[in-house]
């Protein structure tokens, strides 16, 4: 029996869309779409039928989708498309579907080798969510606004309990981010400066917080020379931290491209700010904003960090490892190198939980679930007009990479 190409399944008006069960562990409580967000699709695309896998740690029960007209049942194995957010145990992928998650493969995580070679021997077409792009490259889904949300709070929760100045509740305590913000109202911030770095939307989620919070903006000039008598923020894109190492002026495309020529200019905000909150992406070859003896420097003031961005033992030398949302902080002691306690006198605060937006899956779901309706479902019925399928497919339906992805077959070819 031969497998339908991507091209007859694209044509079909009897496309069968799975939601499908979160298997990993730690459990993860998101979802792709709500139930509203389903409504929402099956009434823009009436001829497809959605099917919701039953889960009992999903946000939303599933009498909640029930309620809505969906079915919900334990075997979705007659779909075509499975829909889920984490990456799926190798023993429950069914061969010969589709599949969208989070693979963690494209930069060849050898903890996920194993997985990448099933979907091939599987004959799974794979679409990971990571590449789902703009033609320019540029994301066009993720949970990265609310990575920056939750981020940011918890660095403020880090503060208060540190410094015995409030006590701010774990987000995953609370219902959704108008609660968040609720808690955000009972707190007054000391004077104390902040640095965020970053663009995009982990970027623009801190920043959410930070204004929310009343915390003024200032420009990067005037944030580096003036004294304050009120807790205030600077944010700043890799221009402003990477210099060119000729003392010509940066250019941020030309970073981007090749950033060999430059070299790290963090040193001048870590000098005067006491929060740092890394909510940057940061590329292969870049220099790294702070090394572990820049953090021994007498003159280095920061001694708090928010890594949202969680890269380990690389530019930001405090994130030695990931943190967890059960135990969200811990120390580092720039002198010796090593973890502290959280609160350890002279010691950098970190929070480095790698899976932020699991805090807040209620809110996480609802806005991933905008964005793969609007960009994703009307791929399957224009005929890829925009190649976002294109772009993000990974697999074949015949067990081999797609050209894009064909520079991870020596990855694969691993044992």
């Amino acid at each position: 029996m031969s497998v339908p190409s991507t091209t007859d399944v694209l044509n079909k008006n009897t496309m069968k869309f799975a939601i499908i069960k979160e298997r990993k562990n730690p459990p993860d409580r998101r979802v792709v779409f709500s139930p509203e967000k389903l409504v929402e699709a099956k009434t823009q695309f009436p001829e497809a039928t959605f099917k919701v896998e039953s889960s009992d740690i999903r946000v939303f029960a599933d009498n909640a989708y029930a309620g809505k007209g969906f079915e919900v049942t334990d075997d979705v194995s007659d779909c075509d498309v499975m829909i889920g957010v984490k990456e799926v145990p190798i023993d429950h992928l069914i061969p010969n579907k589709k599949y969208f998650f989070f693979s963690h493969t494209i930069k060849k995580q050898p903890y996920n080798r194993k997985l990448l070679q099933a979907i091939l021997a599987k004959n799974i077409e794979m679409y990971d969510h990571e590449v789902i792009t703009k033609a320019n490259g540029g994301r066009l889904i993720g949970f990265g606004r609310y990575a920056g949300l939750v981020g940011a709070y918890n660095g403020f929760r880090a503060l208060g309990l540190r410094d015995g100045l409030f006590k701010l509740p774990k987000v995953e305590t609370l219902a959704d981010l108008d609660a968040v913000k609720k808690e955000l109202d009972k707190i007054t911030i000391p004077n104390i400066k902040i640095v965020l770095s970053g663009t995009g939307k982990v970027a623009y989620g801190a920043k959410e917080i930070l204004d929310h919070l009343g915390i003024k903006e200032v420009s990067d000039a005037v944030y580096l020379t003036a004294e304050f008598s009120e807790p205030v923020y600077c944010m700043i894109d890799v221009i402003e931290y990477n210099v060119r190492k000729d003392g010509k002026v940066g250019d941020k495309f030309a970073f981007y491209k090749d950033p060999s020529g430059y070299k790290s200019n963090f040193m001048a905000y870590a000098k005067v700010s006491d929060f740092f909150i890394a909510g940057h992406f940061y590329g292969d070859g870049a220099p790294y904003l702070f090394t572990r003896e820049d953090a021994k420097h007498p003159d280095f003031k920061i001694n708090l960090v928010a890594d949202i961005s969680c890269d380990i033992d690389g530019p930001v030398a405090s994130t030695i490892r990931p943190s967890t949302i059960a135990e969200p902080f811990y120390g580092y002691d720039p002198q010796t190198e090593t973890e502290v306690a959280f609160d350890a006198e002279n010691a950098i605060t970190v929070m480095a939980v790698d899976n932020l937006p699991c805090e807040l899956p209620k809110d996480a779901s609802e806005g991933f679930g905008d964005m793969f309706l609007k960009y994703v479902i009307p791929a399957f019925y224009n005929g890829d007009r925009d190649r976002i399928l294109a772009r993000a497919k990974m697999t074949t339906s015949d067990g081999k990479l797609t050209k894009r992805y064909a520079y991870l077959q020596d990855y694969v070819d691993e044992k």
